[in-house]
């Protein structure tokens, strides 16, 4: 339940807006388009954009005229900004965005607990950004509008989807009549109300809590830092939490819990807003002027399918699950799905991947979910405990963290981070994680390492499969050199990074200098040691010192799902 909001009469931000424009299908135009994606938030133009980075056209489809209206997603975790980056929308995304490291916890008003998140001057990117969605949806919808491979479609609402062997058909209402439209894969990125699950008939089964929040928008002049700020049974909300974001524009979110026994209606009445954001401000000391902007009803859920995967239709986003905010895990999620899938189809649509690769995009994203779960759960059930039990283990923690240090760190919110696809089919010799005393492993996200200001690690990872090789001279072996044309596929060269102690050729971009051995030691690399990354950044295996057969395995093993066919 949201408080409308009058895009005329936003505090802070213009909402845009997209007209309608007739389908080819409405002129008489029939094609099989290679992709379809119903959904144009975040998660699906993401996906679009991943499709396009490799040369795939997509449609995308959405029965708004223009973004969702509020803050709603608005923690932005280092992996997704990484996803961004590769995208070429990160620069945009942090000259608005407000970075943050740390998190305070209190108790009836007492601090108990300092969330610090690791950050060091090796990272290019912080833990985590605050921005509100609206400018998230309107960044990446800006530069969907620009790429000829992205055929935007707005206020065009899917009302049944059907599918064969031969592929999927979308039935479409729009201002100026019905349409149908032809693909080979769909992606379903609809969101909780997925109009694509109901047509197949699907269910998101697992938990939904009891706790509700009312999250509000507010804009209010103030220079308290950037920091996530948690309080148990405050003054303001006895026995209950609250949770407080600063946003970039002045405008604060503030989430506040509301028990079992309220009336929603009564609950969000204006008025009623009114005076629980002036006791909220009172208690943390805020005392200029401040306005009201946007709020919402929000309940905690657990859920997703069973399966992410049903025939030519991937789900991703909120269409696939459902998690609780409580560790911003929902969006940097769906960023991962977008991320996964669509380099996944790209590779199939293109020929260069067995259709069996795209088996593998259930299980990695699937398993995701569940790790998601398992932390976000525990922060669910301490934020807003199930049961009286729950809740006096919960205070008797914060009780003991008050003046005892040993409990605090039982208070951690457990933030988002990226999920190893330790069990997945593409995931090759984790006996080679063996040999290594620290480093990412088989499945692990790619380790970002800054270099200078403007250039890392990541710079050097292409759109396909990458390299990193790790050589005290510089000097590349010559049947590596040799492998390097042989990773090569379709027109998409294999990026091979070599990292040396020594000095880099001149005008050399392959060739990156560790003169300390900074990154050598953060992979817990030796002279002649070898990691191969997938396309979306994950390590599909590594070797203390490179084998080429083993590496060729494990690439035609990936291209082929996983099976060694």
């Amino acid at each position: 339940m949201n408080r409308p909001i009058s895009q005329s009469k936003s505090l802070y931000f213009d909402y845009p807006k997209y007209g309608f424009k007739r389908a080819p299908e409405q002129e008489g135009l029939t094609s099989v388009h290679p992709v379809v994606i119903v959904g144009g938030g975040p998660v699906g133009v993401t996906a679009a954009l991943e499709l396009a980075r490799h040369g795939v056209r997509s449609v995308v489809l959405d029965d708004k005229d223009t973004v969702n209206e509020g803050s709603r997603a608005i923690c932005i975790a280092r992996h997704s900004v990484e996803c961004l980056q590769q995208l070429g929308l990160a620069d945009r995304f942090e000259e608005k965005a407000l970075a943050w490291t740390s998190g305070t916890s209190y108790y009836r008003g007492k601090p108990v607990y300092r969330l610090q998140m690791p950050h060091s001057d090796t990272d290019r990117y912080y833990p985590m950004y605050n921005l509100q969605q609206q400018y998230i949806e309107k960044f990446l919808i800006d530069e969907a509008h620009g790429n000829k491979l992205i055929d935007l479609r707005w206020q065009s609402r899917v009302t049944d989807v059907e599918q064969d062997y031969t592929g999927v058909r979308l039935h479409v209402e729009t201002p100026e009549g019905k349409y149908t439209i032809d693909s080979n894969y769909l992606l379903a990125a609809d969101g909780a109300h997925s109009v694509v699950r109901r047509s197949l008939g699907l269910a998101l089964n697992g938990e939904a809590y009891e706790g509700r929040y009312v999250i509000v928008d507010i804009q209010m002049a103030s220079d308290y830092p950037t920091e996530r700020r948690a309080f148990f049974d405050p003054p303001s909300n006895p026995g209950l939490t609250i949770l407080i974001h600063r946003q970039p524009d002045n405008i604060w979110r503030i989430d506040y819990q509301v028990g079992e026994d309220v009336d929603e209606e009564k609950e969000l009445s204006e008025d009623n807003i009114r005076r629980r954001i002036s006791a909220v401000l009172e208690m943390i000391g805020e005392t200029g002027k401040w306005q009201l902007e946007w709020w919402s009803l929000y309940k905690a859920y657990s859920l997703a399918l069973d399966d992410y995967r049903h025939g030519n239709i991937l789900f991703i986003g909120d269409a696939a699950h459902l998690v609780p905010i409580f560790g911003v895990r929902g969006l940097n999620s769906g960023f991962a799905d977008a991320m996964n899938a669509a380099w996944k189809l790209a590779w199939v649509i293109k020929g260069w991947a067995d259709e069996k690769l795209l088996n593998s995009y259930s299980p990695e994203r699937r398993g995701a979910t569940l790790e998601v779960f398992e932390n976000a759960i525990k922060s669910t059930k301490f934020m807003t405990p199930p049961t009286r039990g729950h809740h006096l283990m919960r205070d008797a923690t914060l009780s003991l963290a008050v003046s005892n240090a040993f409990a605090r760190p039982l208070i951690n919110p457990r933030q988002s981070q990226p999920y190893t696809y330790m069990d997945s089919p593409l995931t090759a010799l984790r006996k080679r994680d063996a040999e290594f005393e620290c480093g990412p492993g088989a499945g692990a996200a790619l380790l970002d390492f800054r270099f200078s200001v403007t250039e890392s690690l990541l710079d050097h990872v292409g759109p396909g499969f990458s390299g990193l090789y790790f050589s005290d001279s510089g000097v590349v072996d010559a049947q590596l050199s040799g492998l390097c044309g042989e990773l090569r596929v379709g027109n998409v060269q294999f990026a091979l990074t070599v990292i040396t102690r020594a000095s880099p050729v001149p005008g050399s971009s392959s060739l990156l200098l560790d003169v300390d051995g900074a990154l050598f030691s953060a992979y817990g690399a030796g002279n002649g040691t070898f990691y191969l990354v997938r396309p979306d950044r994950h390590i599909s295996a590594r070797w203390k010192e490179i084998k080429i057969d083993e590496v060729r395995q494990v690439f035609a093993r990936t291209l082929h799902g996983g099976t060694n066919e």
